[in-house]
């Protein structure tokens, strides 16, 4: 995309998320949903597909590009990020990444403009931020695949068209040999989404439970149409959505900020602005320094990402640090906001809810730990 037209869009999306998402973010947080003309809206602008790439109708952005879009769509309630994050991200990065052509002009297209919604059907009970302990299978019977298992925590399961679903299809023992990843229809025969789960936060994310009962799944909607190679797509996509995260969670930071300091400059104690305590100064001094780093960290590794000298350790770190970060923001502004903070009317109580959730999705900050460290044992062998 040239720098002139990505200008233009991220000018577009952040004039669109501080002036119509906003002030709808109580409406989405009473109502648990996006309102209809915001989705429709995110849809035109083509928010469904910028990191799909543009001969399947996206936007095409780079990793530097998605890090600077995904900062401004942190500025509000996650859950707008989230509606259309799937298809960008883990689940729309399988098909990219591992997809055959055919099955890529089958479904890209569609995922770039919302009229599909796909969603990444990983976790189980007994295997989350590791997935090699997966239990549902897929076995071979003629030209389909019969497939049984269950899945948790799956975001927009219950608005979903496709499902990228990882299931064992071998028994070496080994996860880089064993899970294939396949696309299932939603609506397919034996396929139960359960209820919507009650969430800490994030409301307007949906979250569900799936049920595959002797699901029978055409052979030629493995994906890549080979065997055993679900493990290193969902890693692959799961190390992404990391830097994703990272930056997502830079915006929220930013956005945290702002309300402390309106409230800080706007409110008195005891006759004094809030603004001219020390302590109260000490804390807003703090956001910004970490909320800048995170940034400055999230620029170096997309930078890294786009120039393929860094897909691990970096997205790891960043992932890891700007988690933390925006945790900590979040306790920062409540205690800044003092007993207001504490009041469900209050932007930064129901952003101290969402924030929490950052530190476990996508490899929980203990999983980017273990990363980071072999890394860098590694590379002293």
């Amino acid at each position: 995309m040239e720098a002139e037209e990505f200008t233009h869009v991220l000018d577009t999306v952040r004039s669109f998320v501080r002036n119509e998402v906003v002030p709808a973010e109580d409406e989405i947080e009473k109502s648990d949903q996006i309102p209809a003309h915001i989705k429709e809206a995110a849809a035109d602008m083509g928010l469904f597909g910028f990191a799909i790439p543009e001969e399947y109708g996206g936007l095409g952005v780079t990793m530097t590009e998605e890090a600077q879009l995904v900062m401004e769509l942190g500025w509000t309630t996650p859950s707008f990020r989230s509606m259309f994050g799937t298809n960008n991200g883990i689940a729309g990065q399988v098909l990219v990444n591992a997809g055959t052509e055919a099955q890529k002009e089958r479904f890209l297209p569609g995922l770039a403009a919302g009229e599909l919604v796909a969603s990444f059907a990983l976790t189980e009970s007994e295997a989350g931020s590791d997935p090699s302990g997966l239990r549902t299978k897929a076995v071979r019977d003629g030209d389909c695949y019969i497939l049984n298992g269950q899945k948790r925590f799956i975001t927009n399961a219950d608005q979903s068209d496709l499902l990228m679903v990882f299931a064992r299809t071998g028994d070496t023992g080994s996860p880089a040999q064993d899970i294939s990843v396949f696309v299932v229809d939603t609506k397919s025969e034996g396929v139960t989404v359960s209820a919507r789960d009650e969430k800490m936060g994030q409301r307007g994310a949906s979250t569900s439970e799936i049920y595959f009962d002797d699901v029978r799944v055409p052979a030629d909607r493995l994906v890549g149409e080979v065997e055993g190679e679900g493990y290193v797509t969902a890693m692959r996509s799961l190390t992404k959505g990391r830097l994703h995260i990272a930056a997502l969670c830079v915006g929220l930071s930013r956005r945290l900020l702002q309300e402390s300091l309106e409230h800080a400059t706007t409110t008195t104690q005891g006759g004094t602005v809030l603004s001219d305590f020390q302590f109260v100064q000490g804390m807003l001094a703090e956001m910004e320094a970490e909320s800048y780093a995170g940034a400055a960290m999230v620029m170096k590794a997309a930078k890294e990402w786009d120039e393929g000298t860094d897909r691990r350790m970096a997205p790891s770190s960043a992932k890891l640090f700007c988690t933390e970060m925006v945790g900590r923001a979040a306790d920062t502004a409540v205690q800044i906001h003092g007993g207001t903070g504490y009041m469900r009317s209050v932007p930064v109580e129901r952003f101290y809810r969402d924030a929490r959730l950052f530190r476990l999705y996508e490899g929980t900050s203990e999983i980017q730990k273990i990363i980071i460290a072999k890394q860098l044992v590694k590379s002293m062998k």
